[in-house]
């Protein structure tokens, strides 16, 4: 989904570039210059862009709903795992880029959904994804984010990366990560509280081509990941006015839950022990929120999370 807009945007540039107006071109690669970091502290948001009318539909269509279960107090900076990628992210895009859900649900917090730094290299495009308050999800930016000392800012982080988007099936209950440990490494270098948070019905928007791990596709899929720095699941779902075929995402609901502070005490230093054992808690609670909320979703009671 991104890259597709991405495209377009780059594809306008290029025809900027290669028209009358080819100055106009060359002064944006000048802003661009000067504006280089701006993804890394803080950003660009607009409220403005952020209440557009289109994204009540969006969020409509499917629907998107935000489930609170804990007070998350504006005196503390939070670190929020989402769960699962999907395809289209649309849960941390519905609840935490669009709407008043996550205002009204907690209040004094300013959530920043960090993204691959590779989309804010795309001309135009990254004045997009800005001003809808996403930032990159490199350590400096998150250590911007996480280093406000009034707190009331919370990084809302999609753990699995583009390699769990790979997985993305509908049923699906993987997640990639056992190995991804940087976000509690961050967490105890700023004292930000953990927060888990599952996205129910994520998996259920696209249908992808089978891709079981060791086919010959996963394996082109998992090195291009690598080359590109995203993944590039091959999905399809229904079209405009049919059921059958299209890239319309499917009308299935999403409940995104998000689960109770884990308190972390701010540690600069953190050793490799201090972080599997956070590390280990935080699974502890993520697979204890999916438990506890699986039945209200359509959940079989024999399915759990499978971590990988």
């Amino acid at each position: 989904f991104l890259s597709l807009v991405a495209e377009v945007c780059c594809g306008f540039f290029m025809i900027l570039i290669l028209s009358k107006f080819w100055f106009l071109a060359l002064l944006y690669l000048l802003w661009l210059y000067l504006d280089w970091e701006t993804p890394c502290t803080g950003g660009r948001r607009s409220q403005w862009v952020r209440s557009w009318t289109v994204w009540k539909y969006f969020r409509e269509y499917f629907p998107i709903h935000l489930i609170k279960t804990s007070d998350l107090s504006p005196d503390h900076n939070y670190l929020l795992g989402f769960h699962p990628h999907g395809v289209l992210v649309a849960g941390a895009f519905g609840n935490f880029c669009t709407g008043p859900s996550f205002k009204n649900l907690f209040p004094g917090l300013t959530p920043y959904l960090h993204i691959m730094p590779i989309w804010f290299g795309c001309p135009f495009f990254r004045e997009y994804i800005m001003s809808a308050g996403m930032v990159s999800a490199s350590k400096e930016s998150v250590s911007y984010v996480l280093n406000n000392e009034k707190g009331g800012h919370a990084s809302v982080i999609v753990i699995g990366g583009a390699e769990e988007s790979l997985n993305a099936h509908p049923g699906s209950l993987t997640l990639n990560i056992l190995k991804r440990k940087g976000f509690i490494k961050m967490a105890l270098k700023h004292g930000a509280h953990l927060v888990p948070v599952f996205s129910f019905g994520e998996n259920e928007l696209f249908k992808q081509v089978a891709n079981p791990k060791g086919s010959w596709l996963r394996n082109v899929q998992e090195k291009m990941q690598k080359i590109m720095g995203f993944a590039l699941p091959l999905f399809h779902a229904r079209g405009v006015f049919q059921y059958s075929f299209g890239l319309i995402p499917y009308r299935q609901p999403i409940h995104t839950v998000v689960g109770s502070p884990i308190p972390v005490k701010r540690n600069l230093n953190p050793t490799t022990e201090e972080i599997e054992q956070l590390h280990a808690l935080y699974l502890q609670k993520l697979r204890k929120l999916f438990e506890e909320h699986k039945r209200n979703y359509g959940i079989p009671e024999h399915k759990s999370l499978i971590f990988e």
